[in-house]
């Protein structure tokens, strides 16, 4: 699954979410023809992202390219079950992304429109967001 190598900082502050923020960057089809974009935002984790892969590469028969425009770097921390309160934050349990409305998440080319518009759907089943399918211009 995907995971940063190095980090400046182990454990990060959480964010909070502040009302419906709308993506600045990565709105836009930069590889493929067709992409996957966010209606909605949520947090993604790298093992959502990796089954999301998993679902369109066996879709296209591994096949044509399948580009990934995004990568969880935030780490999120839990604590153990039946662990008291205190005695400090929790270690580093997974990655997230954060996604926003706009961004676009997948990307495909080099396979038949039909056969990317259903690896795009399918992959659209393994994420939390609701999502589009979104064509280059």
């Amino acid at each position: 699954m995907l995971m940063p190598k190095k980090m400046k900082h182990r454990k990060w502050h959480k964010g909070r979410a502040s009302g419906k923020r709308i993506a600045t960057s990565k709105t836009r089809l930069a590889f493929g023809k067709l992409g996957l974009k966010a209606v909605t935002e949520s947090w993604v984790t790298s093992r959502q992202i990796e089954a999301a892969r998993r679902a369109m590469t066996r879709h296209v028969k591994r096949g044509g390219s399948i580009w990934i425009r995004i990568f969880p770097d935030h780490p999120v921390t839990a604590k153990g079950a039946e662990v008291p309160m205190g005695k400090g934050k929790g270690g580093v349990d997974h990655y997230i992304t954060p996604v926003r409305p706009g961004t676009v998440m997948f990307e495909i080319d080099g396979v038949p429109d039909d056969v990317a518009r259903e690896a795009l759907r399918l992959a659209s089943h393994k994420l939390p967001v609701k999502t589009k399918i979104a064509t280059r211009l």
